[in-house]
């Protein structure tokens, strides 16, 4: 027994048994419901988090629906899933259209298209809808944390979770830390990508961040090659993947991601950083203006399925 004047281990360490406060989120609420927003809330709800969706329509909400479906079929197809897991992983995701439905969400992911405006828009509505303690996250790729930051009231507690596509597969998430960003918030959006399976590295902000940055040249001079006659379509995907020991060529990575988001993040590297190694190649841009977007219409640089299996020439 301890006499009154020893300190017990406890009291030197503080409480150990308390849950850490990645554990107290229970709901987390994503905004849009494209594909990243589906694979978001896919990957969370499959660590056991229940996922609130807002969309602005009904038809989105049912498209989303089929989409998340289909993928998980097809992951069950190839034995990477078990139908009871798809059907848990459903159970935890509601959907809804009124973005007032966020004020019970103990984490909010933003993740709509890569507009300035848009995003900034929505940071604003939440703000005033968000519990006072809740950290808001913008899913961007290449836009200012600080600049959006501004519309609120809590830039301590706004900062970026770049995920990458598709988000059930990448587990990399870069977290990047905007000017106001506080260290509290940055522990705890990182403890929190590791509960969802992802390996979280901190960045600071900067036009492209790390992945896009580097990516984005080396698509860039693929489709350069392509416009300039070197060589085919898939003659550059067996060189890269070949030469260089990669699981996946150039042209294809870039219908993975979508030529219209891609075209999106080099528009902003060129306009911010004025490199003309971020300048779209007009290859891109005639894909784009076609609406052959890759992977998500069936066809890009190359055709594919419903399942995004590329089809054969």
């Amino acid at each position: 027994m301890l006499k009154s004047n020893e300190v017990s281990l406890s009291d030197l360490l503080g409480d150990v048994t308390q849950p850490d406060e990645v554990d107290k989120i229970e709901l987390v609420a994503i905004i849009g419901a494209g594909v990243m927003g589906q694979g978001i809330a896919q990957t969370i709800a499959s660590s056991g988090i229940d996922v609130l969706v807002i969309e602005n329509s009904v038809e989105r909400v049912d498209i989303a629906k089929e989409n998340l479906t289909r993928n998980m079929e097809h992951e069950i197809s190839r034995w990477a899933m078990t139908k009871s897991e798809m059907k848990s992983i459903m159970s935890r995701i509601q959907w809804s259209l009124d973005i007032n439905e966020v004020n019970e969400a103990d984490f909010i992911i933003e993740a709509v298209e890569e507009n300035f405006e848009t995003k900034r828009k929505i940071f604003s509505i939440l703000d005033t809808v968000a519990k006072e303690n809740t950290i808001l996250v913008s899913n961007t790729a290449t836009l200012s944390l600080t600049k959006i930051a501004e519309i609120t009231k809590r830039p301590e507690k706004i900062i970026g979770m770049h995920f990458l596509n598709p988000v059930p597969k990448v587990n990399l998430v870069e977290v990047v830390k905007g000017l106001e960003t506080s260290d509290e918030t940055v522990t705890k959006t990182k403890a929190f990508a590791e509960k969802i399976g992802k390996r979280p590295i901190e960045v600071y902000e900067y036009p492209g961040f790390v992945t896009t940055r580097v990516i984005v040249p080396y698509l860039n001079e693929a489709m350069y090659v392509l416009l300039e006659g070197i060589a085919s379509a898939e003659d550059i995907e067996v060189a890269m993947k070949l030469g260089y020991n990669l699981q996946i060529g150039p042209l294809e990575l870039a219908d993975t991601i979508g030529l219209d988001e891609l075209l999106h993040w080099m528009q902003e590297l060129w306009n911010a950083l004025g490199e003309p190694r971020y300048r779209p190649c007009p290859i891109l841009r005639q894909k784009v203006r076609d609406k052959k977007l890759g992977k998500k219409c069936g066809e890009g640089f190359f055709k594919y399925d419903q399942d995004g299996n590329k089809i054969a020439n």
